[in-house]
């Protein structure tokens, strides 16, 4: 960002919804042009920091999650993708993943990267970026989890096979912030350690220079939360996080949440939801400026350092999607007194 950036910036968390056109007809060419669209539409609503939409990951198959596990699972070395019935009473025996009744794949050998090329997908997003992005990448905790194993016989050896997959990944990519997803561990606080040690272990193999960013939300399945439980548990394994910034769903929950977040430790630039993305409602720029002003009376002036939408936005129709999109920087700039 540059010196005169504003104290409080602008971002997005990830997905967009995939234009009609590009699911008719789909093509790399396709991809490039509807990301360029993607990208051009935030810059055009100042946000600060964009995301490349994540279009290239969407699978007509898999469309409840938009990708965020299959489009990484399924390319791994090791995993196979065909899940038989006996794979499938084996994983819903364990009862951990209640909104999945599937395996996303069955590892059965050592993970490696396989096909897996996130160099090049972020290679295609700066190419039509036309400046500063961020780049995301699903958490290894999450993927994790998803996974039903036959290999390694443990769950935290395969977490931290997976951590080490995603590691190589994220080396030498041309962004300005690196974002890892999470949607899992809000509901598992009791496995914050492992995941911890699985996250951090990714973020600490990004380029140094490149910002490391961590996004937790309680789930956007089909535009449901599936998580149940509070920021309170987490804020030990938050504060264990070696990341620039945290992305915190915030719009969707009680307001209780931020007396929790106030015990996030300083070095750690918080960013708050503002935009609730499980409903169609458009917020407007003044009630963006409350939220702000909310979070910011209770962390207190200053700790917000990111504003932002819940989640990302696959799920709604493009229309609302970059109206909700067009409200964050005036409402941005209404709080912090800033006249456009």
């Amino acid at each position: 960002m540059t010196s005169d950036a504003p104290r409080i910036l602008t971002t997005t968390v990830g997905s967009y919804p995939v234009p009609d056109w590009l699911i008719a007809l789909p093509s790399e060419q396709g991809v490039i042009d509807a990301t360029r669209v993607v990208f051009d539409m935030q810059r055009q609503a100042r946000i600060d920091l964009p995301t490349d939409g994540e279009l290239y990951r969407f699978d007509v198959n898999h469309p409840d999650t938009n990708g965020m596990i299959e489009y990484f699972i399924r390319a791994m070395a090791g995993v196979r993708g065909d899940v038989g019935r006996s794979d499938w009473r084996a994983f819903n025996a364990r009862r951990e993943m209640g909104f999945r009744n599937r395996p996303a794949g069955v590892v059965e050998g050592p993970l490696g990267e396989g096909s897996l090329n996130l160099l090049d997908d972020c290679r295609r997003a700066a190419s039509v970026a036309n400046g500063c992005f961020k780049f995301t990448l699903t958490s290894p905790y999450m993927l994790a989890r998803t996974l039903l194993d036959h290999h390694y016989g443990d769950f935290e050896k395969l977490l931290m096979a997976v951590a080490d997959v995603l590691a190589q990944q994220v080396e030498g990519l041309p962004c300005s912030c690196v974002q890892i997803d999470e949607a899992n561990i809000p509901g598992r606080p009791e496995d914050g350690p492992m995941a911890a040690r699985a996250i951090n272990r990714v973020l600490d193999a990004v380029d140094k220079g490149v910002g490391r960013a961590v996004h937790f939300c309680f789930g956007n399945y089909g535009g449901q939360t599936i998580q149940k439980g509070q920021w309170e548990p987490l804020i030990n394994f938050l504060n264990e996080l070696h990341c620039d910034h945290l992305v915190l769903e915030l719009a969707h929950r009680p307001a209780s949440d931020l007396e929790a977040l106030a015990q996030i430790d300083p070095r750690i630039g918080l960013g708050i939801g503002v935009v609730d993305i499980k409903v169609n409602y458009i917020e407007t720029p003044e009630q963006i400026a409350r939220r702000i002003e909310a979070a910011e009376r209770v962390l207190g002036e200053g700790r917000v350092r990111w504003v932002h939408p819940d989640c990302g936005f696959w799920m709604l129709k493009r229309s609302i999607a970059d109206r909700k999109i067009e409200a964050l920087a005036p409402g941005r700039d209404m709080y912090l007194g800033i006249d456009r």
